[in-house]
């Protein structure tokens, strides 16, 4: 087998370098990966883009497995996009604000209603930005805050949820770097992942903490004064693509019915496997999921028509718009799955690991991959392609180290997922502006100061779940997220005069 040195590290290297440069994850994957080929077609152009296309990506896409995760991630993308569209979760998010009269309520119910639109990282800004923001005008609360607590809600809780397109993306990712003998489900691996998220974790329980402490630091201090003193009328969002169903009586069923079939469905279908089984395989989580979503959007589009005499063939199309926008993230896969298989035959990861031998100890390894990919995603606005380029790179160099697999992989999860929670070009963090009505650099400065808090937090966890081996490190996580703000917000914060 030829050893290829330090080669075997262009094409991820090179697909970071371009990625940070172009802010293009899909121009990024596509150059990496060809300049692999490249390098295993000894420079020949033609021979390297028949084996790109050939081997690589006709090889990938024709898998089993992945042609699954190619349609499940369709059935969810088309669900989805029938689920924003139908109103159903702009009428419950409605519904929560009759009975808030304080800022404190105003703040807990808006993290409440982003935990409740858990399905759509993109949903909760455009459908609670516009129903909150005459109520933090009436309480004199700054928009900012609320573009905060909208972007704090999305990706963070998409990504702990196991069952939505997060989940089976981040399942496909886990598969290709992590198989052969004795390799556990990505499913099984995903679950035991999930304690480990800490950046997700701590983020979404950042809003509840900074709102009871009543107070502000740094821009966001600054944009509450400035927000109290201005008498400029705050312009409101009208969201565009709710249907007439949305706006009804009882259309709240648009919403509960639809996911009460989902989560029936894909619980029975996986006790059913479970039982049958004795244990769930990657193409049993998959054909559960493409069921249920399916189903559910079926059930939508049943009763959007006898609610609304919305047509079915209308709710057709919305489920096929919603199936065009996950091409972006299947592209983004299909890329991904090859950059993998490619590192593979480079031996990418034996390089990289004999290099940190002895130089990063597996201790500190979750610790360099949570800062790498949140610099990745930082510089490109994508965790999806953040998480494309590393799991790739952090699950082999991670057995070969003997660190932590879980921790690693949160720690993959973790660091693509702050870089893009702090990113001015990511797409939750421009939805979360224009939700708030928020001037878009001033919600990326204010909310970088109380991200940038979270993340600190998050990489000593990770350190310290590295070296003690255990789950419950988050605790430890909670107090030095805690003590940090509290910190903070005695010796520089601002009380908001109204709270």
């Amino acid at each position: 087998m030829n050893d290829f040195g330090l080669l075997s590290i262009l094409p991820p290297v090179l697909t970071i370098i371009l990625a940070v440069l172009s802010r293009n994850i899909i121009v990024s994957l596509a150059i990496g990966t060809f300049s692999g080929a490249l390098i295993l077609k000894s420079y020949n152009p033609l021979e390297a883009l028949l084996d790109l296309v050939e081997n690589e990506i006709f090889v990938k896409l024709s898998e089993p497995s992945n042609t699954q995760v190619i349609l499940t991630l369709a059935a969810i993308g088309g669900f989805v996009h029938l689920l924003e569209a139908s109103g159903g979760a702009k009428v419950f998010a409605r519904k929560i604000t009759r009975y808030i009269s304080t800022p404190l309520q105003a703040q807990v119910a808006t993290w409440l209603g982003g935990l409740g639109i858990f399905f759509t990282d993109s949903g909760n800004s455009l459908i609670l930005g516009p129903l909150f923001q005459p109520l933090y005008k009436e309480l004199k609360i700054c928009k900012e805050k609320l573009a905060f607590i909208l972007d704090t809600t999305s990706s963070p809780i998409c990504i702990l949820i196991p069952f939505i397109g997060w989940g089976a993306y981040i399942m496909s990712l886990i598969e290709q770097s992590y198989s052969g003998p004795g390799a556990e489900e990505s499913f099984s691996v995903l679950i035991n992942v999930l304690p480990y998220q800490y950046y997700a974790i701590l983020a979404l329980f950042s809003v509840p903490m900074i709102a009871l402490m009543r107070r502000d630091f740094g821009p966001m201090a600054k944009a509450q004064i400035s927000y109290e003193n201005e008498e400029k009328k705050i312009s409101t969002i009208e969201y565009q693509h709710s249907i007439d169903a949305g706006d009804k009586d009882g259309s709240l069923w648009v919403l509960i019915l639809p996911l009460l079939v989902l989560f029936s469905i894909i619980a029975a279908l996986l006790i059913f496997h479970f039982v049958r089984s004795s244990g769930l395989s990657g193409v049993h989580i998959r054909s559960t999921l493409i069921i249920a979503y399916v189903s559910s959007a079926i059930t939508l589009a049943l009763l959007l028509r006898y609610i609304s005499h919305f047509s079915l063939q209308k709710s057709l199309k919305l489920f096929v718009k919603g199936i065009e926008k996950m091409v972006f993230i299947m592209i983004i896969l299909m890329f991904a799955w090859s950059l993998s298989d490619i590192c593979v035959r480079l031996q990418t990861a034996e390089f990289i690991a004999n290099q940190l031998n002895g130089i990063v100890s597996p201790e500190f390894f979750p610790v360099l991959v949570f800062l790498s990919g949140a610099f990745i995603s930082l510089s490109t606005g994508s965790s999806y392609g953040t998480f494309a380029i590393l799991m790739a790179i952090a699950i082999p160099v991670a057995l070969e180290l003997e660190a932590s697999l879980y921790i690693s992989i949160a720690a993959v999860l973790s660091g693509g997922l702050f870089g893009d929670h702090t990113s001015p070009i990511s797409d939750t963090t421009v939805l979360a502006s224009m939700g708030a009505d928020s001037v878009h650099i001033k919600h990326v400065i204010t909310q970088m100061a109380y991200a940038g808090v979270t993340g600190l937090a998050a990489a000593i966890s990770f350190y310290l779940a590295a070296v003690y081996q255990t789950p419950y490190i988050i605790l430890a996580g909670f107090a030095i997220q805690f003590a940090l703000f509290y910190i903070i917000m005695r010796n520089f914060g601002v009380k908001n005069k109204f709270f």
